[in-house]
């Protein structure tokens, strides 16, 4: 049964402590609102539509039920694609429970389409810090057997909370550079506790999901958030990652003048032989008309940088974290602040000048849109499914370690996704190989 919280009165909705003496095919969910699951369902049927690759991948494995009796708890962007990958793992066998990798993105009908699915869904939009820890709590009571991690935030729990130490939780993956990160820094220090697979490393992950899906995501998100003309504009791209790369790319055919800044001189130098203005984040700060941050790290434009900016300069993120802008300071120390279209806000500095930042510091490409595109993410997410998989079969003989996507997966991935396509490749004949073989 599900009893009213005696601390309900410390957020802004209804909580609910979970008896998980209830059956175990009981459903235990929270969303915005569940009247929102038909029009969830039609997000999610357009999705899975243009996500041939990853419903291949689940209709192969459909007959052997590979997750029968396994509990898998994700903590994902709650978006049409995720649900996608939700479902298809429920097909196979899985017993579902997930929360949203973030408290501003959950995509509410997408939630109420989970739940009405059979799926334990724990997001809703515009959650408080204290509702997503919530959320993510929910997850791991749910005495998961495989995570699946999008900026570390589950998994970070696990490790930090005393309460979930006894869970015997066969391994991870992550989906992100941020929480791969975190994920390699506890590693360091001997305090992982399972082996984890670092999604983001696969070929077919990084090299289109952060370059063309979020390079994609980024334009459409700037745009819904303040419809302005890229054309003629400088656009500072603040990291040359594989992320950086997709933005920078996309900027340039919007027709902007596309300055990008770095830390890393092998990135720097390879965005100048690229065709892009290199400079310091201090040269930048003064003649960019739009900012993007792409780099997982803390405190890339700061309060000096903000300072020296033109008058209406836009600023935002694409990073997983809020910590890339000082946003604090934008939202804090302003003299005012008001939001003048759909996730912008005007911050009128002490100075006079007029600041705009998109969807206050977080991941503007989910926030102000609706995220990467699904034939993206359909790659994405045939790694993690493939991962999430192998994890279940090695288990007992991977290392409490950060690793990379098996090469096998990858090269997989590749394969459905040129099949999906309808592309065909050569192959090497046996004279090829036996040169390639020989010295």
């Amino acid at each position: 049964m599900l009893n009213r919280s005696k601390n309900c009165n410390d957020y802004s909705r209804t909580y609910f402590i979970i008896d998980f003496t209830r059956k175990t095919n009981d459903l235990l969910y929270k969303v915005k609102d569940i009247k929102l699951a038909k029009k969830g369902k039609l997000s999610y049927e357009w999705a899975r539509n243009h996500m041939q690759i990853l419903d291949n991948t689940i209709s192969r494995l459909k007959k052997s039920q590979p997750f029968k009796n396994i509990t898998l708890g994700f903590c994902l962007q709650i978006t049409k694609e995720t649900a996608v990958l939700l479902k298809g793992v429920k097909e196979l066998g899985a017993s579902v429970v997930a929360c949203c990798a973030n408290p501003l993105t959950t995509q509410d009908d997408v939630a109420a389409f989970l739940a009405s699915d059979g799926i334990h869904v724990y997001a809703w939009s515009a959650e408080t810090k204290k509702e997503y820890d919530w959320c993510i709590e929910q997850v791991l009571n749910h005495k998961p057997n495989i995570l699946t991690d999008d900026g570390g935030d589950l998994n970070i729990m696990v490790h930090n909370n005393k309460k979930f130490k006894s869970l015997k939780i066969l391994g991870a993956t992550e989906e992100t550079t941020t929480g791969a990160k975190r994920l390699k820094s506890l590693e360091k220090n001997r305090l992982l506790c399972y082996p984890v697979i670092v999604v983001n490393d696969a070929y077919t992950k990084h090299m289109f999901d952060n370059r063309y899906g979020t390079g994609q995501s980024t334009i459409d998100g700037y745009l819904r958030a303040m419809n302005l003309l890229f054309a003629s504009k400088r656009v500072v791209v603040v990291g040359y990652g594989w992320v950086g790369k997709g933005v920078a790319s996309r900027c340039h055919g919007m027709g902007s003048k596309v300055i990008v800044t770095e830390v890393d001189p092998i990135k720097a130098l390879e965005a100048h032989m690229d065709g892009f203005e290199v400079m310091s984040m201090s040269q930048a700060a003064r003649i960019g008309d739009i900012f993007v941050t792409c780099t997982g790290m803390a405190g890339v434009i700061r309060k000096e940088h903000i300072l020296k900016m033109k008058d209406c300069a836009i600023l935002g993120n694409v990073g997983h974290f809020d910590v890339e802008i000082d946003s604090q300071f934008l939202l804090k120390k302003s003299r005012s602040v008001r939001e003048v279209r759909p996730n912008l806000d005007e911050c009128v500095l002490y100075n006079g000048k007029k600041m705009y930042l998109i969807a206050k510091g977080r991941a503007a490409n989910l926030i102000a849109t609706e995220g990467n595109p699904p034939e993206v993410m359909a790659q994405s997410f045939s790694n993690q499914l493939l991962s999430i998989l192998y994890i279940l079969k090695n288990h007992k003989k991977l290392p409490n370690q950060v690793m990379k996507v098996p090469q096998e997966i990858d090269r997989q991935v590749a394969v459905d996704a040129l099949a999906a396509m309808g592309i065909k490749i050569d192959k090497l004949t046996k004279e090829q190989i036996s040169y390639m073989n020989s010295w």
